[in-house]
């Protein structure tokens, strides 16, 4: 007999490592520079932590396979959109 997950959870790695060196590896331009300066301020726990998590965030964003897609659908104003209501309605037939 063998295990297997349930729900089919996927064990897939993100495309960024939550760590200083991959984060900082991931992010665009200047903002590496500003990573580092809100990391050196940073105290050790709850703040360090809040850091880490939001620039791991920007560095998600900014390895993006569809990120360049997205920003000119933006700035074009063609992405899809949808009402709260629509998406209250879905995710009500999703829990059902």
């Amino acid at each position: 007999m063998t295990a297997q997950p349930v729900g089919g959870y996927e064990t897939k790695q993100p495309r960024v490592p939550r760590t200083i060196g991959a984060i900082s590896d991931a992010l665009r331009g200047g903002r590496r520079a500003q990573f580092f300066a809100e990391l050196l301020e940073a105290q050790q726990g709850p703040e360090l932590d809040g850091v880490l998590s939001a620039w791991w965030g920007r560095a998600m964003l900014d390895t993006d396979p569809d990120r360049d897609r997205v920003h000119a659908g933006a700035e074009a104003g063609t992405l899809p959109t949808s009402t709260m209501e629509k998406i209250a309605r879905r995710r009500e037939r999703n829990v059902s």
